[in-house]
């Protein structure tokens, strides 16, 4: 199966590198391009990508508005949003962790983490740069004086779950960190969810530090 992959980013020099990626890989195939946030949600919904690689500074729309539009909560049928970003132009990538996105890198991160990133938005999990999740989480989110608990409590060792990926742990390191099967930690995770209400990793890893679970 080939992974359909549209890229949105106003630089034509960074959507030509992105392609350059994409495409040498067997697997995938770039089947857009976008130099604004606009075009580009125009370019998804009639495309259906299974995967979007947004930049957030774009005219006309930014990346965090298109991923809403795209991957919101109120999405009857969310894409795979893939934010790229420079973490010290945009902090406010924060933000698209409530907008839905699935997964955030930084431009510099190379061509094998851009891939394995792609891969798994399309299998519907997250990758998040472990540089981001800490860096930018811990700077953008300020935790309220007393962690504000989800409506079902979480067990001892689904907080340890969680706590790893708020630090960017794969479900592969997380298995190896706690001694139990990856199969194991697939299970947590989806508890969490459940119990969270989260979509993915990259909302409970926001919920981590909302909460103050990481101070």
């Amino acid at each position: 199966m080939t992974i359909r992959v549209l890229i949105a980013d106003d630089q034509q020099m960074v959507r030509t590198g992105f392609r350059m990626i994409v495409d040498s890989q067997p697997d995938m195939e770039v089947v857009g391009e976008a130099a604004d946030g606009a075009e580009a949600v125009a370019l998804a919904r009639r495309l259906r990508p299974d995967v979007c690689l947004f930049d957030i500074r774009m005219p006309r729309m930014d990346g965090l508005e298109a991923t809403r539009l795209l991957a919101g909560p109120s999405v009857a049928d969310p894409l795979h949003v893939v934010i790229v970003t420079t973490f010290d132009m945009d902090e406010y990538v924060y933000g698209a962790l409530r907008g839905g996105a699935a997964g955030f890198l930084l431009k510099d991160s190379g061509p094998a983490l851009l891939v394995e990133a792609v891969r798994a938005a399309a299998n519907g999990e997250a990758l998040v740069s472990p540089s981001i999740t800490v860096r930018l989480l811990e700077h953008l989110a300020t935790p309220p004086p007393a962690p504000r608990l989800p409506r079902e409590a979480l067990t001892d060792r689904e907080l340890e779950v969680v706590r790893l990926v708020a630090r960017g742990r794969t479900n592969e390191e997380i298995a190896g960190e706690l001694f139990v099967s990856l199969s194991t930690v697939k299970t947590h995770l989806g508890s969490i969810h459940r119990k969270l209400g989260t979509r993915n990793r990259v909302e409970s890893a926001a919920w981590a530090w909302e909460s103050g679970l990481m101070t």
